[in-house]
């Protein structure tokens, strides 16, 4: 997807003023992006665990920033630090029709760890 000047302003408000705002809306809407919407038990810390520190220098090989980030301004992945942000986030990101949900039948055998 084409992340449009309005989502990329929506998606980043809480950072408007700052002095990166500008130049990271810039970047985010400069070209194509792919959006995944992911759930499960501790998504959100397996999922940024997989990314790596936000500043590349710090982030471990292997992770996704730590091999192939080269900026910590031009970040080249985002993820929503907390379930409700990922709630907002996927809410701005994906129509509810976009959004898959089917049962899981791994779920039953993974619940009993």
């Amino acid at each position: 997807m084409r992340i449009t000047p309005e989502l990329a302003a929506k998606h980043y408000e809480t950072h408007i003023g700052k002095p990166f705002y500008e130049p990271l809306v810039a970047f985010m809407i400069s070209g194509p992006v792919i959006a995944l919407a992911l759930q499960g038990r501790d998504a959100v810390r397996l999922v940024r665990n997989m990314m790596g520190a936000l500043n590349p220098e710090d982030a471990a090989p292997g992770s996704i920033r730590g091999d192939l980030a080269i900026s910590k301004r031009y970040n080249v992945i985002h993820g929503s630090d907390s379930p409700e942000t990922g709630a907002r986030e996927v809410g701005l990101f994906f129509g509810s029709e976009e959004i898959l949900d089917y049962p899981r039948d791994m779920e039953n055998w993974l619940r009993h760890e």
